[in-house]
């Protein structure tokens, strides 16, 4: 038995997310691998990041591009080998940096060897590790409950003459987690990571491990929240009371918990609900289950400085009913929604834009995920029907395009075929906007977006206050948002203009400020009791009164 370490480095650290399929091709087949990876670990170490995020990379058929997993431990070979991923996280460490990889627990690809066993009968081995069900007298499914990725969440299985539950693709069973041998099953699969030396574990779609035995019936929604249309996706129709975020989820996060404590390792859980705010607060709740969780609430088109108060205010008012021990992970783009500096942008695609956007990001409560291409201010591609590579575009368009707009292959050099990814054509296009933006260029200029994330997160590697201190927000009219962030007697005031247009905002009574240099942010300066602010900008001071 390994002896517990306490290693708190994940709060308010800023993670950096990979999508290995789009980041480097080491071998010139059009794919990103593990090995190309390795090669650019030293720019990630210079954006000053903490840690890399790693997208998955084990072996799939890739109907969902890895978050379908046909085994668990091994490495798919379009990424390379395990040996591959050794040489990877060894050198990630060399350079100071932790590696944190997905694990996808909720469900595996229809290809593992567990569900062949599973469908075949009634009665083997493993027939209890998958959610089945026998349909309804009249044969129709169990529930009413609606797949992700649209249409009946029950598929009918012939062998079995039952149907079995995929909240995602038809291709991705959900593994029945209320037996006890797929729990022990699934906490074994992550010790495998954890003896290869990683750091860390983003759980995706992590309140979907559990589903309602009595497989009620979800009610219907009161209100679409989400970035798609009620009327394009099903899914969004009714309230997911009963197909997730069910209570024994806790219980096994402690199970969960308890072995990353062995390892000293973190976890940041991915949360996908109609009260988002909520589960974050409760699965991170008492120190005992998730160290961090992150939700869709900052990842959709609402960009204002209402929106960003009241997520963040709400998020710090759920954890300090659930005892307060809790802990967030922002983030403003991933791999499943369209770039922010599109999203968020509204015709402002400029790097002041990109750099408005980190510096409000990295300043909330909480941890920070960058997802890769943002230091670069690369907007959502313009991926055409015949090159569409993703299942969700393909069922929902033209109403909805996917997510390969946001999945492109990053640009590194900006005279290099294929913006520097490859030396083929790559799985989807390298717009040209992307590469008049490459990483070479944005190196030479330190004006760039590139070299602003640089400065800004090494400076606020110096300023604890702005990782792990407490936050309070001032009024102020939109497009104004201001706070404070407080640490023991350091206080620091943050005031953003998301608007644009020039703004003025009047200091507090009694409030003394001093612009805080260093961090390379534009755009604001106090003068005569009131912080002055250019279009998108920004400024950070000490608070004294």
């Amino acid at each position: 038995m390994r002896i517990t370490v306490r290693n708190d480095w994940w709060r308010g650290g800023v993670i950096y997310q990979v999508y290995p399929r789009s980041f480097a091709d080491s071998n010139g087949d059009g794919l990103g691998d593990l090995n190309g990876l390795t090669e650019k670990l030293e720019y990630i170490r210079s954006l000053g990041v903490d840690a890399i995020w790693v997208s998955p990379f084990f072996t799939s058929p890739m109907k969902d591009f890895g978050y379908d997993v046909s085994d668990y431990r091994g490495v798919d070979p379009s990424f390379g080998t395990l040996a591959d991923f050794d040489r990877m996280i060894d050198h990630a460490h060399a350079l100071g940096l932790k590696v944190i990889i997905d694990q996808v627990l909720s469900h595996s690809s229809d290809q593992h060897g567990w569900f062949a066993e599973s469908r075949r009968s009634l009665d083997n081995p493993r027939a209890d590790w998958y959610v089945w069900a026998d349909a309804k007298p009249d044969g129709t499914p169990p529930s009413n409950w609606q797949s992700v990725f649209g249409g009946s969440a029950w598929q009918w299985e012939s062998r079995r003459r039952q149907y079995y539950l995929h909240n995602f693709l038809v291709s991705q069973p959900d593994l029945n987690f209320h037996h006890p041998a797929v729990q022990d099953q699934m906490l074994s699969e992550v010790r495998f990571w954890l003896e290869r030396g990683v750091d860390g574990f983003r759980f995706d779609a992590c309140n979907f491990h559990f589903h309602d035995r009595q497989l009620r019936d979800n009610p219907p929604a009161t209100a679409c929240t989400s970035f798609m249309d009620a009327a394009a996706n099903p899914y969004r129709m009714q309230q997911h009371r009963y197909d997730k975020s069910q209570p024994e989820n806790l219980v096994f996060f402690r199970r969960l918990r308890a072995l990353l404590d062995e390892y000293g390792s973190a976890s940041v859980g991915e949360i996908g609900d109609d009260d988002a705010l909520t589960t974050m607060a409760q699965y991170t709740a008492d120190d005992d289950k998730l160290h961090m969780a992150y939700s869709f609430n900052l990842l959709t088109p609402e960009f204002s400085a209402t929106h960003v108060r009241s997520t963040v205010e709400s998020m710090e008012a759920k954890l300090a009913e659930f005892g307060g021990k809790g802990w967030a992970c922002w983030s403003s783009g991933n791999h499943d929604v369209p770039r922010v500096m599109t999203r968020w942008g509204n015709g402002e695609v400029t790097p002041h834009f990109a750099k408005l956007v980190l510096t409000l990001l990295a300043t909330l409560r909480g941890s920070v995920c960058i997802y890769q291409g943002e230091e670069l201010a690369l907007t959502e591609a313009e991926i055409p029907f015949d090159r569409l590579q993703d299942p969700y575009g393909k069922t929902f368009w033209p109403e909805y395009k996917g997510r390969d707009g946001c999945r492109t292959p990053m640009p590194w050099r900006c005279d290099g075929p294929h913006g520097g990814f490859s030396t083929v054509e790559p799985w989807l296009p390298v717009p040209p906007e992307h590469t008049s933006c490459a990483a070479d260029v944005q190196h030479q200029d330190p004006a760039s977006a590139l070299a602003f994330a640089r400065t800004f997160l090494a400076w606020r590697k110096t300023q604890p206050v702005l990782q792990v201190g407490d936050i309070r927000f001032f009024d102020a009219p939109e497009p104004l948002l201001a706070f404070e962030r407080t640490l023991g007697n350091e206080r620091r005031l943050l005031v953003f203009n998301l608007g644009s247009e020039q703004a003025l905002w009047p200091l507090p009574a009694q409030m003394k400020v001093e612009v805080l240099g260093g961090h390379g942010l534009t755009g604001g300066k106090s003068a005569g009791g009131r912080i002055e602010l250019a279009p998108y900008g920004g400024w950070i001071g000490s608070i004294w009164e």
